[in-house]
């Protein structure tokens, strides 16, 4: 077994918020990769623009810079639990940090944020030697380096307080800590770990080689799932270098490489020399554990707002994000227009929503639930740890919150500057919804993170803390006489000129009942008038629901339509006779 001295392969992995792509921002920025007046400014790894809104890292993405002649290739992945099908194909987090232990990696502890008032550094490290104590699988592991930095301002130091200008400290770490990559001889050998795709390259592999050597025009095999083989020719190979894919004449062992020319390959295959066609391990990724149905627009709007709007298109894409999105599910329905599709998690599949919505696609989904099983004849339900990092002062809310979503408290621990570290463990169904109102209630102060655990017998129905709705009875456009009307019955959700239809929900009624509204409603008109008749109606603002918002909020019995232009929630039962019929006939089946 060789090694390559001129390689290092390294992932930075943590929980969501703790700056791993401004950490990376700055090896990138201090190697040199760009020219001095170029301007990248901040995040350049999250270049996608949903990342770049909500101020996480959504895919997981491959860069690399140069330092003392060694290549580091770097690997950014999110830290979202939603989103850990990135991240299993790649070391991260407490559950990928006790494969990196199974797999011999070697770990570097770099403690971020130091300059922050409520910085916790001897607790910090304290923990994380708990945690190492915990997973490690031999004694070597325990001992490890640590830096301290401050990634928004590029600098890493060994010691606290120690005085730093950048970050070759955690460079210099790299070098000694991280061994080179193993080099295997035989013929060439890769897993497909990500793919990406070109209008005019075509779909793109992208993965390390194991073994031997690749070069474009090179004939290859890709190994299936199934052990199938089909042959190939390998168009262009290309390496990485900072943002850039550099096309290059060869690769050998232990490099990250993107090919292109192998046009059936999928995440977790093999592409091999002919000579020895043999399959690596493939990519283990957990199931999913919430599902919704995804569907042509069926309202009376349908089909005006999107560029995409048929069962064909949309099974088409839905398919077709499976290439990429390795967590991800999705099969045909009993009925030809709606399809299920299954995530990690509300978010992984909101995700998906805005960007579809973004490209053109026009659909309806339902309330997002989680996927039960039956295992031995009993119904089972699957479970997740959560932990909420927030401030003191919010345990009673938080605690009073979760109680009502069946979680129950395992551990809490505080420090002696009012923050406090919550774990909680809940069903998946617990935590549909749970987001918005944790953010409210800490105030945009709180951190949550959750991990899968596993099945457990079923724990029964969630009792619905959601009031009824506000229903729109006539279609036509909202107007302020008949907004205000609704506002005297609770809380609306769109303004004045807003197109509606019978059955679209356009508000919240404070009460259980769902309740029937016209809010296409004029005033009279009449030839009287009095000293208050012509005081201008003020509504209350209307209340703009987020897309997780609404999925949120929508119950079994509706659905968000949505489109490039909005967002509408509405009744799957459009019309009240249906929907009192439909109330009627499960009466009738309970009392049978």
């Amino acid at each position: 077994m060789n090694y390559r001295n001129d390689i290092r392969n390294v992932a930075i992995i943590a929980h969501v918020d703790h700056g791993k792509t401004t950490l990376v921002d700055a090896l990138l920025k201090q190697s040199k990769v760009f020219r001095d007046n170029q301007q990248v400014g901040e995040l350049i790894m999250d270049h996608n623009a949903l990342e770049r809104e909500r101020g996480i890292t959504i895919m997981a993405k491959n860069t690399a810079v140069v330092y003392r002649g060694v290549k580091i290739n770097i690997i950014d992945t999110p830290g979202h639990a939603d989103f850990s099908g990135e991240v299993e194909r790649m070391p991260q987090t407490k559950f990928v940090l006790r494969h990196a232990f199974r797999n011999g990696l070697k770990i570097i502890v770099v403690i971020n944020k130091i300059d922050r008032k409520d910085a916790r550094l001897a607790e910090v490290l304290s923990l994380t030697q708990d945690l190492f104590l915990e997973l490690a699988t031999s004694a070597d592991q325990l001992d490890f380096p640590v830096l301290y930095a401050i990634g928004r301002e590029g600098i890493v130091v060994t010691e606290p307080g120690g005085k730093g200008q950048d970050v070759s400290p955690l460079f210099e770490s790299i070098l000694a800590t991280v061994p080179p990559p193993r080099i295997e001889s035989g013929p060439f050998q890769m897993l497909v770990s990500n793919l990406d795709y070109d209008s005019h390259k075509g779909k793109i592999a992208i993965g390390r080689v194991w073994r031997g050597k690749v070069a474009p025009h090179d004939r290859v095999v890709r190994i299936s799932s199934d052990g199938c083989t089909t042959g190939y020719e390998v168009g262009e190979v290309l390496t990485y270098l900072g943002l850039k894919r550099l096309e290059v004449a060869e690769v050998e062992a232990g490099d990250i490489v993107a090919i292109t020319g192998v046009e059936k390959v999928n995440i977790g295959d093999t592409i091999a020399s002919p000579e020895r066609p043999e399959a690596l391990p493939r990519i283990e990724v957990g199931e999913p554990t919430v599902e919704m149905t995804f569907g042509v627009n069926s309202s009376p709007f349908g089909g005006r707002e999107g560029r995409y709007s048929t069962a064909r298109q949309l099974r088409e894409r839905l398919y077709k994000e499976l290439e990429v999105n390795l967590s991800l599910r999705v099969q045909d329905t009993d009925v030809a227009d709606t399809f299920l599709v299954k995530g990690r998690g509300e978010l992984h599949l909101a995700i998906l929503i805005e960007t579809m919505r973004r490209e053109g696609y026009e659909f309806e989904v339902s309330k997002p639930e989680a996927i039960t099983k039956v295992i031995d004849g009993h119904l089972m339900e699957p479970m997740e740890t959560l932990t909420l990092d927030t401030r003191s002062e919010h345990i009673g809310v938080l605690t009073e919150m979760l109680s009502k979503r069946q979680a129950q408290l395992v551990d809490v621990r505080n420090d002696d500057r009012g923050n406090v570290h919550l774990e909680f463990r809940v069903p998946t169904k617990g935590l549909i919804g749970f987001r918005s109102p944790f953010l409210t209630a800490t105030r945009g102060e709180g951190i949550m993170n959750t991990v899968f655990v596993g099945y457990e017998p079923w724990h029964g129905e969630m009792t619905s803390t959601r009031s009824g709705t506000l229903v729109a009875s006539e279609r036509g456009e909202a107007v302020t006489y008949g907004l205000s009307n609704a506002q005297g019955r609770g809380i609306t959700f769109i303004e004045p000129g807003t197109p509606v239809y019978e059955g679209m929900i356009v508000g919240q009624n404070p009460r259980l009942q769902d309740m029937a509204v016209n809010v296409c409603k004029e005033k009279k008109k009449t030839n009287m008038r009095s000293s208050t008749s012509d005081i201008a109606v003020r509504l209350t603002p209307a209340v703009k629901l987020s897309l997780e918002q609404c999925l949120d909020f929508i119950n079994r019995d509706e659905l968000v339509e949505v489109t490039p232009q909005n967002l509408r929630l509405r009744k799957k039962l459009l019309t009240q006779t249906e929907r009192l019929r439909s109330i009627g006939t499960a009466r009738r089946e309970e009392e049978e």
